[in-house]
């Protein structure tokens, strides 16, 4: 290795290191922070950021990308993803005043806050000067950047590289009646019984249940661990430090045990990453979409499936036995995937989900362009949930507040959440291709092949590679709904005799 890509490496380690660091404080703020320590932590994040910013743009990181550009153009090598990714996060991070940095992490901080006590009290008006700010500092990144198709695209391109906002939209406008024709069918139908799921369960034996169903999955727990939050997430630390967060719900308990699937799925595929990308820009998953679509697959795939309940559901129905009286396992695998609209996105069905993402990203791309103003927004997403589930939210808490993203800054994030499902649809079919036993093994709750398999295919590239190129090289397609459509529809025609 050359004694140049080693200074820069170096270099970007530590910065690496100063990112971590920041993480477990954010890690912190939301598992086990007093609420009063919100401006100091607001402020440490502010001076960790600035830092950060100062040591990835430095003249030293740019001459020594200068001289690497070349010395590995043409390469398919690790180090030559390592100075094409490098370069491209340096070229978007020099746009980037470092002083700019530091005010989005306060103004983050204190909007998590903001946001924490507003859901609360369901009261959008505590968060709405908050989220005003956010939206205002969004605005302004923008501004740092070339005109773009959609200012949209500059935002989405962080978390989906290299994809345009007309891309999403297309594919959504492809999926949507598709969708939408599905659940006029299902409407016809007699609805599935799903009323056991309702009933009390003991939160810590589902805690524990859900820790027993992700250590078969293949998540290490000598590397993570699991806490409750406000809201389930997945971070990062190092590949030997990948944690997780649940919650429970009282009126929606069995949520706990999913919440748990979809976020080692994220987990698993960042303790899967090569270890030589450590400390590196390859070091985590290519893309949220990418991320998404493991944790939709252990999720929904895996764990919505009757073969995965053949296994759990006996050992399942003994620890709630009072509850689960009377109900077979096809039963309760019919309830658990019953088709029903919603208030809450991460509780939603597989066939009803994707429609609050389509809802967010029309919301999200108002806000950007000023087309919709933010105190306008619970009047809005109501009329929306309205057109698109046929339902509104009694209250702001279950409507506009629902999700922490946005308190963060995180616009630009939430397609990724439907391209994600569509992704593990794709990958789900070249898998029972591979893996033609894969139902039968899933029914005696083995799971390492599964986790084999998408150890080498996907999770051990890090972000070697594009999301449309790994996608290419481990399905022979680029993004496509089709085989999400295959799937929802083969589902639910088998769950309700359509």
């Amino acid at each position: 290795m050359s004694e140049t890509l080693e200074q820069l490496k170096e270099i970007l380690g530590e910065v690496s290191d100063i990112n971590h660091a920041a993480s477990v404080l954010e890690w912190d703020e939301q598992v086990s922070m007093p609420p009063g320590g919100s401006e100091a932590r607001g402020r440490q994040l502010a001076t960790l950021g600035k830092i950060a910013h100062e040591k990835a743009t430095s003249e030293e990181v740019g001459n020594l990308l200068d001289k690497l550009k070349s010395e590995f153009s043409g390469s398919d090598s690790d180090e030559a993803a390592l100075v094409r990714v490098a370069a491209r996060n340096y070229d978007k991070t020099m746009r980037v005043p470092a002083s700019f940095v530091a005010e989005r992490a306060v103004a983050a901080s204190k909007a998590f806050e903001a946001w924490v006590e507003a859901k609360s009290k369901s009261d959008f008006s505590i968060f709405r000067p908050h989220l005003e700010k956010v939206v205002e500092l969004v605005q302004r990144y923008v501004s740092f950047f070339p005109p773009a198709d959609h200012p949209y695209d500059v935002l989405l391109d962080d978390f989906e590289p290299g994809m345009k906002t007309a891309e999403v939209q297309e594919i959504f406008a492809n999926l949507r009646p598709k969708q939408v024709d599905l659940l006029k069918r299902i409407a016809q139908v007699k609805q599935v019984k799903d009323d056991f799921l309702h009933k009390k369960y003991n939160e810590k034996k589902l805690w524990d249940f859900s820790e027993k169903i992700i250590a078969e999955f293949g998540y290490d727990f000598s590397r993570g661990r699991q806490d409750k939050a406000p809201h389930p997430f997945e971070t990062t630390f190092s590949v030997d430090d990948v944690r997780i967060t649940n919650r429970y719900e009282a009126d929606n308990p069995i949520a706990t045990l999913f919440s748990a699937m979809h976020e080692s799925g994220h987990a698993m595929y960042e303790q899967g990453v090569n270890p030589a990308y450590e400390r590196t820009p390859l070091e985590s998953g290519t893309s949220l979409a990418v991320h998404e679509s493991q944790s939709r697959m252990w999720e929904n795939l895996v764990g919505r499936s009757l073969p995965f309940w053949e296994h759990f559901y006996p050992e399942f129905k003994k620890v709630f036995a009072s509850q689960l009286d009377g109900v077979s396992v096809k039963a309760f695998h019919k309830g658990i995937n019953k088709v029903e609209p919603s208030l809450i996105r991460v509780n939603a069905d597989e066939a009803t989900y994707n429609m609050h993402i389509m809802l967010r990203l029309e919301l999200e791309i108002g806000m950007v362009d000023g087309s919709i103003a933010v105190k306008d927004l619970p009047g809005i997403w109501n009329a929306k949930m309205q057109d698109y589930l046929g339902i509104t939210p009694p209250n702001d808490a279950k409507g506009v507040l629902q999700d922490v993203h946005w308190s963060g800054g995180m616009i630009g994030y939430f397609s990724t959440y439907a391209l994600g499902n569509i992704i593990s649809a794709q990958l789900w079919e070249q898998i029972n291709k591979d893996i033609r036993d894969l139902d039968e093994q899933i029914c005696k709750g083995e799971f390492g092949t599964l986790l084999g398999w998408l150890r080498g295919k996907i999770h051990v590239h890090g972000h070697k590679y594009d999301p449309q190129e790994l996608m290419q090289r481990v399905t022979g397609s680029k993004i496509d709904s089709a085989a999400y459509v295959r799937y929802l529809t083969k589902k639910y025609t088998d769950i309700y005799g359509l």
